[in-house]
């Protein structure tokens, strides 16, 4: 529990940090996007001063030329392109007043250019109408005199505020280089601590992970051993169990023929009939133990030869009726004509063995059991019906486990390997088991084993899966 809530509080720090360091390269990145647009938005307004001065120069030049073309050639023409010019240039003026409203030095220098090119103007105007009304020669050089003097101030102060607005334009430039790269490095460092954080809580999160599976396993391992002790446990104290009983019978029975006293005949053979039914149980219950533990090593096999099924099941009724009390009744019922198959006579020995047994042991007395012998095509069917306790629907799941004996039992005695070995068997068969029971009212084993038949084949044997039951008369 403790390390589930250091893994919680793991991941929501971790998520915290990605989501901190997230939010402050977006803000960083907004504030650099920010100060891009208004970079963009002073380049721009820079290069729109730069070129409405070069406008004012280019129009100042247009006003020189057509006062000059007017005065030389008398052209009216020239005339109205002065007119013109000296018209266009205030707005213009006007335009850059606008552009450099937020910039003192330039609107100072603007406002000397004003004066320049007001009186510039002035001085063509004046030069125009001495022109007109009387050429007057030293008039004219000092009106020249001082239109030279005024060129150079204002390619003066054009010249510094070029140089003023491109100086502008490169720190800008620079500027938005530099915050462009910020830009970059922020998002590209933000995007490498966000998955260097997600990548260690992800690797955290897999080792815990790891270590989570690694205590599982080791649990499940834990328990499987526990499991298996507590199986061996069981085995052991099964086998004492049931050893017990019979090898005190047989002791029980030696000691009385040897003590010396004189039994009639019938107690002399009830005693040897006891030791007899002692020692069949014991050599059934090595033989069920002998029989899983070679399944499940892989040395058990199936070795199917043809047999008399009829013949062999009454020698079984008659086997088991020899070592019982006869108290309970077994009738064998064919429903077929066909009465050999190919089958392991041993293991089916165990499998018909075991379920009589059963039928047996937990029938009361005086009770009647059905075994009947079937075919179907391409197998045989065993049936075995009694009128004995029954079985929980919620344990016939688990009815074919070693050592699984079902609640409702009581003080009957047995091991709880039978069934396991019927199912062990049956499946060497390559067959099936249902069971159909009601407590109280009685069980019912249904076996179908598929018929294999051997086939000479140039020399060799083999098998192959016969499409009905092999029968001979």
């Amino acid at each position: 529990m403790l390390k589930r809530s250091l893994e919680r509080r793991w991941i929501t720090g971790g998520f915290g940090i990605v989501l901190l360091i997230m939010s402050f390269a977006s803000y960083v990145s907004h504030q650099n996007s920010v100060r891009l647009i208004t970079s963009a938005n002073k380049v721009r307004r820079t290069n729109e001063v730069l070129k409405t001065l070069t406008s004012v120069v280019s129009t100042l030049t247009d006003i020189e030329a057509g006062r000059r073309g007017y005065i030389l050639f008398g052209d009216l023409e020239e005339l109205d392109r002065y007119n013109v010019s000296i018209r266009r240039i205030y707005p213009k003026l006007n335009k850059l007043r606008r552009l450099l409203v937020n910039d003192a030095e330039q609107q100072q220098r603007l406002a000397e250019l004003d004066i320049l090119i007001t009186q510039r103007v002035s001085l063509y105007r004046h030069s125009t109408d001495l022109f007109r009304d009387n050429w007057d020669e030293a008039s004219h050089d000092s009106i020249i005199a001082q239109v030279k003097q005024n060129k150079r101030e204002i390619r003066r102060i054009v010249s510094t505020m070029q140089a003023e607005e491109e100086e502008q334009l490169q720190r800008q430039i620079a500027q938005s280089q530099r915050g462009f790269q910020l830009r970059m490095l922020i998002e590209f460092s933000g995007t490498l601590l966000t998955f260097t954080v997600l990548f260690s809580i992800f690797g955290l999160l897999y080792r815990q992970m790891l270590k989570r599976h690694q205590a599982e396993v080791l649990q499940h391992a834990l328990a499987q051993e526990k499991e298996l002790s507590q199986l061996k446990l069981n085995f052991f104290s099964m086998v004492s169990h049931e050893f017990r009983t019979p090898l005190s019978v047989i002791l029980g029975a030696v000691q009385l023929l040897e003590s010396g006293q004189i039994y009639t005949e019938p107690k002399k053979l009830r005693n040897l009939h006891r030791i007899q039914s002692s020692a069949r149980l014991m050599t059934k219950l090595l033989t069920d133990i002998l029989t899983l533990t070679r399944a499940e090593a892989g040395k058990l096999e199936c070795q199917p030869t043809l047999i008399d099924v009829e013949s062999f099941c009454l020698n079984l009724i008659e086997d088991i009726q020899s070592t019982t009390e006869p108290i309970h009744q077994i009738k064998l019922i064919n429903h077929g004509e066909q009465t050999h198959a190919y089958l392991d006579e041993k293991l089916l020995y165990s499998i018909l063995g075991n379920l009589l047994s059963n039928a047996i042991k937990y029938s009361p007395e005086g009770g009647v059991i059905q075994f009947s012998l079937s075919s179907q095509p391409g197998a045989i069917v065993f049936q075995i019906q009694d009128q004995g306790i029954g079985i929980p629907s919620e344990e016939l799941q688990s009815l074919y486990e070693p050592f699984q004996r079902s609640s409702n039992v009581g003080k009957i005695v047995g091991s709880g390997l039978g069934l396991a070995v019927v199912k062990t068997c049956v499946e060497l068969h390559e067959g099936h088991i249902t069971v159909e029971s009601q407590v109280g009212v009685g069980t019912t084993f249904v076996i179908t084993i598929p018929q294999i038949v051997a086939v000479e084949t140039e020399g060799e044997a083999a098998l192959e899966v016969s499409q009905g039951v092999s029968g001979s008369s």
